[in-house]
């Protein structure tokens, strides 16, 4: 879906297509719901066509959508404080349906796999402020001053925030890759069987 000039002003041509799945991971580090990131991108693209018109040529629409994305987060978040949380089952929503790829190593997948799930988790556990700026910076490669507009704080905190973000993950990943490996496999294992 491309939004484009209206009304005969000039306004730059945003193909919401080239962003949806990038604010589909910030609403799940958001939300941490699959259901609700939905929703959040959703609702995000149809402010965006709403609020069209009053967008500058020069606007980052990218800022622009996680802004509008992360205000609608905390306004539902003010609504939803005495509303039960509801949990997915399936996280990944792959379910035993997910293709594998044969042409990688089978012992490489696994292993990515594993330290893509310990990352996940890693980011999971650190409070919203940092696994936001994390997801920003890392995942949809914002500039500071891009992630300062979505945030609407200084260059600084950003800053600083993520280097704090960086090292608390850094902080929860060290002891898993100081793990002998027999030790990662059980660990490792355990996550899987779920004990």
């Amino acid at each position: 879906m491309s939004l484009g000039p209206r009304k005969g002003r000039p306004q730059p041509i945003i193909d919401l297509n080239d962003y949806v799945d990038g604010l589909y991971s910030y609403a799940l580090v958001l939300s941490r719901n699959r259901t609700e990131a939905e929703d959040l991108v959703q609702e995000t693209c149809l402010r965006a066509l709403r609020a069209m018109e009053r967008l500058r040529p020069d606007s980052n629409a990218k800022s622009w959508l996680f802004t509008i994305l992360r205000n609608i987060w905390f306004n539902q978040l003010r609504q939803w404080r005495t509303t039960p949380e509801m949990v997915e089952l399936d996280l990944d929503g792959d379910g035993p349906n997910k293709a594998v790829d044969t042409t990688k190593d089978p012992h490489a997948t696994y292993v990515s796999n594993v330290e893509q799930a310990q990352v996940r988790s890693a980011i999971q556990q650190l409070p919203v402020e940092f696994r936001e700026i994390i997801l920003l910076r890392e995942y949809e490669e914002l500039s500071y001053q891009e992630i300062a507009a979505v945030l609407e704080c200084p260059v600084g905190t950003v800053m600083s925030r993520l280097a704090r973000a960086r090292s608390k993950l850094r902080d929860l990943l060290l002891p898993l890759s100081l793990a002998p490996r027999s030790e990662k496999r059980v660990a490792s294992g355990a996550e899987e069987t779920g004990t």
